[in-house]
This record gives C-alpha cells, sequence and structure tokens, in this order.
C-alpha cells in the first residue's frame, strides 16, 4: 500500500462495523428500489476491477463518501451564511463556514464560495460575478440615484447591451482547455466574443508573447487560464502580467490540478491563488473530495461571488458542502503532501515508460497530473484506442489533440491520469508497468474497415492474446492495491 492510503481508511479503525454500516444501508435501499442497490454494489465491484486512469476522476474518501448521505440532503438554505431566504438555516451556515475555511486556509485565498454544484456552476458563477463588478455596478452608477428597481426597459437593454459585448480569451479545446473556457456550442461562448489561444505547432507549450499579442489585439475583459488536458504547468504570473496589460481580469480554472495545488506541489508563479483575480474548480478529480465546484476570490470581487444564488444558483446542496468541508480537512495535512507529490511521480514514470516504448506524447511528457498520448502512429482514432484499452481493463477517455485532424468526437488522442491510481497505493513502478499494457494493447489494436470499404473512426481488431494479457495484469496490480481495503458488502 502507499503512503497515502491511511487517508482512504482514516475512519476505519473497525472494518467490520463499517462494513456492516453500508450492508444496512444497502439493504434499505433494496427494499424500496432492488435495481438502484444493485448498480451501487455493481459500481463498486466495477471500479475495483479496472485500471481507473481518467484524469477527472478519483476515489472519495469514506468520510467524505460517509458526509454525503446524510439528512443534511434535506435542507433548503439559499443566500449566504446568516442570510437565508429560509428559517432553520443554523447547521448549514456552520456546514457552509466551516468550508469556506478550510477553502481559504488550505489555498491562501482572501474568500471562498462553496455553494457551487459543478465546475461549469463554479465557472458560470465567476463569470456573471465578474460581468457584475465589471459592468453592472459602474453601468447602475450611470443611472444616478435611480435603484434597480426604479430601472426603464431602456436602462435594462443598454445594461443587457454592455453585458453582451463583453470579451473572453480563453486556451482552445484542441490545445488542452475546456467548454467552459469560450468553446462556441457551450454557454461560455454565447455569453461572450470570444477568441482561443493555442499552442506553439512544434512544441505544443504556451507561448506567452503569443498570447500576450492576442489579449493585446482583442482586449477581453476576462483572460481565462487553466486546462483539462495540458500536460504542463502554466506560469500565472506571466498570465497575471499579460492580464494587467490590457486591462483584463485573470480567471484561473485550477479545476484539474487543485490537488497539486493544495498538495504544494504546485507553488510560487505555478500556484494561481496569490495571482488571479478569481479562480475556480471543482472538488473532485486531484482534490480527491465529492463531486462539487468552489470559487476563490480575493476581497475586491468577494460581494459579486457571493451573489451565486440568485444569481445563478439556487438552493445549496448541504450535504456536498458538508462532504466538501471533509475533504478540504483531509487536504492539510501531511498525507495529502504526500499523496499530491506521489500523483505527479506517478504520471512521471508513466510518461516515461510510454516514450520508452515508442508512444507519442503530446508535449513530449508532462509535469503534472496528466499524460496526453497521441495514438496516430499506431494507426487508431482516439474512440478506437479507447475502446481497446477498456476492453483490456484500461479506463481512459479519447482527447483531442493540437490541431487534431479527426475532430473532439473521434479525436486523434486518448488522455491519461494518475490521480485515481495513486488514491490506490500505486507506485512509479507499478505505473512503468501499466504504460507497457497500454503499449502492448495499443500496438496489437488495428482499425477496420467499414461497409464501403473505407477505414473505420470506431470499430477495431484487437489480438485476444493481447487483451487477455493485459487483464491478467491488470489483474494483479488490482489485487497489490484494493480499494477501500476492508469494505465489504
Amino acid at each position: 500500500m502507499g503512503p497515502h492510503t491511511p487517508l482512504l481508511r482514516r475512519i476505519v479503525s473497525d472494518l467490520e462495523s463499517i462494513s456492516s454500516a453500508y450492508r444496512t444501508l444497502l439493504s434499505a435501499i433494496e427494499e424500496v428500489e432492488p435495481r438502484i442497490a444493485a448498480a451501487t454494489r455493481q459500481e463498486l465491484t466495477d471500479q475495483r476491477a479496472s485500471l481507473k486512469l481518467i484524469a477527472s476522476e478519483n476515489y472519495a474518501s469514506l468520510p467524505v463518501l460517509a458526509t454525503m448521505g446524510t439528512w443534511l440532503s434535506d435542507k433548503y438554505a439559499e443566500g449566504t451564511v446568516g442570510h437565508r431566504f429560509y428559517a432553520g438555516c443554523q447547521n448549514v451556515d456552520t456546514v457552509e463556514a466551516v468550508a469556506a475555511e478550510h477553502a481559504r486556509e488550505l489555498f491562501g485565498a482572501e474568500y471562498a464560495y462553496v455553494q457551487p454544484h459543478s465546475g461549469i456552476d463554479a465557472n458560470l458563477t465567476a463569470y456573471w460575478a465578474i460581468l457584475a463588478h465589471k459592468v453592472e455596478s459602474p453601468a447602475l452608477a450611470e443611472f444616478g440615484a435611480k435603484g434597480v428597481a426604479d430601472l426603464t426597459e431602456a436602462d435594462w437593454e443598454t445594461l443587457r447591451r454592455r453585458f453582451g459585448e463583453q470579451r473572453l480569451l480563453g486556451m482552445s479545446l484542441d490545445a488542452g482547455g475546456h467548454l467552459t473556457h469560450g468553446f462556441r456550442p457551450n454557454v461560455s461562448g454565447k455569453m461572450f466574443h470570444q477568441r482561443s489561444y493555442g499552442t506553439d505547432p512544434e512544441t505544443q507549450l504556451l507561448d506567452y508573447d503569443v498570447i500576450r499579442a492576442q489579449a493585446r489585439e482583442f482586449r477581453p475583459l476576462i483572460l481565462v487560464a487553466g486546462y483539462s488536458a495540458y500536460p504542463r504547468r502554466v506560469n500565472f504570473a506571466k498570465m497575471r502580467d499579460i492580464a494587467d496589460e490590457v486591462g483584463a481580469v485573470l480567471m484561473v480554472d485550477m479545476a484539474h490540478f487543485a490537488g497539486l495545488v493544495a498538495g504544494k506541489v504546485f507553488t510560487g508563479e505555478e500556484d494561481p491563488v496569490p495571482y488571479a483575480d478569481v479562480v475556480t474548480t471543482t472538488t473532485h478529480k486531484s482534490l480527491r473530495g465529492p463531486r462539487g465546484g468552489m470559487v476563490l476570490a480575493t476581497g475586491e470581487y468577494a460581494p459579486s461571488v457571493d451573489r451565486g444564488c440568485p444569481l445563478v444558483l439556487g438552493g445549496p446542496l448541504s450535504n456536498v458542502m458538508a462532504a466538501k468541508a471533509v475533504a478540504l480537512a483531509e487536504a492539510r495535512t501531511a498525507e495529502f503532501q504526500t499523496y499530491a507529490q506521489a500523483v505527479a511521480d506517478n504520471a512521471q514514470a508513466l510518461a516515461e515508460g510510454l516514450l520508452r516504448r515508442g508512444v507519442d506524447l503530446v508535449t513530449g511528457g508532462t509535469d503534472n497530473h496528466l499524460v496526453l498520448m497521441d495514438v496516430r502512429s499506431f494507426g487508431l482514432t482516439g474512440r478506437q484506442a479507447e475502446s481497446a484499452l477498456l476492453e483490456s481493463g484500461i479506463v481512459t477517455n479519447r482527447n483531442a489533440v493540437p490541431n487534431d485532424p479527426n475532430g473532439a468526437w473521434y479525436t486523434t488522442g486518448v488522455r491519461l491520469g494518475t490521480p485515481a491510481l495513486t488514491s490506490r497505493g500505486f507506485t512509479a513502478s507499478d505505473m512503468d508497468a501499466v504504460a507497457d499494457m497500454i503499449a502492448g494493447v495499443l500496438g496489437s489494436t488495428t482499425p477496420t474497415t467499414t461497409s464501403k470499404g473505407e477505414p473505420s473512426k470506431a470499430k477495431y481488431d484487437l489480438t485476444d492474446d493481447a487483451r487477455d494479457g493485459s487483464l491478467a495484469e491488470a489483474q494483479r496490480l488490482l489485487n497489490l492495491h484494493p480499494l477501500y481495503p476492508g469494505l465489504e458488502l
């Protein structure tokens, strides 16, 4: 077991009692809807039986999971701490205050908003808060003594026009950005006039001089930094300098690498919190908490972010906020710092193992938690590679690479991440074995043709020997590193 394993077992001093509690809960569910109980049991079985290399997934600790399944879910609590629209929210106030306190202390932030239900909710809250702070408030001041209730339809039309004319510059999807960074089909691409920055065609790395030139020409209100499939670190001091030069708000989406920030793997100019006006994140992924979102901000933007409800959100999920508090408390421990460093070390080992076996990697490697393979050398699309690996016991996701010729559906890449397997205790030597499995499976996979005789982008042939060998090796590694050890249903 890895050095961080005690975090997953923090409250499991009596394994039989915990197992008995889960069996009792599932039995109660089974009495009402047996199909849900069966699916829940099967999900644990399935997660235990596969190598999870999806960079955006992890395993929450048993305390975090237990916190979500409580009666806190029954309470409506629109508003903020001490200012609710419902009575009887004193315990939710405690939960939200504790979660925000842990977030501020963990990340060194002036303000933390823990209500968002997801990463996109966090980004929407941030975008609208920035618009409200930078556009609405100055515009309202122009109307003099009028209150909001006194604005005419012409006044509101002026506000709507100003809101709709704002600009956003974010990382392109194929370069490693996220849907919510201005991708046109996403709401973020419809809220703003948007443009995207990419990576250098040769190195596939961010070119800060090119980004600066784009920002000078486009003059965005918001400059978005952060990524979901970029296997390198970002210099946020340089991004701050670019934002300041053009008068932009610097917003950083650290959903993918928040755990590396929390675990002090990313420090100095690679830590976004000291440089950004607003930082958004999910609380799962590398942070290993419940599925949810969070916004960090400077004091200047705190009042606008605090209006997430009713601006964007409805009632917060109080049970999930409680689970966020538990996860953030875990992330403030020395064990979590050890875990975070192991995530980065394992990603490096995986990348090196793949490179030794001739696999092409975007940017030639990694220095964060993820690896992005370019599978063209195998004659495959990302979808074929993803499917062949899944059949062989390795769960990944296909992903676009810079200037991807296959588009966002079939793709040319496969994204790999190490947070989940590191939670199970996988080591660098284990990751080298995983690299050998991946290279072996892809090397034994060939595309088939369609009914028209054209190369298929989805169908493939995989040799039985390669598939069976990978499944056997996966089982060997999984047996060495059990998930939630001692928990028996």
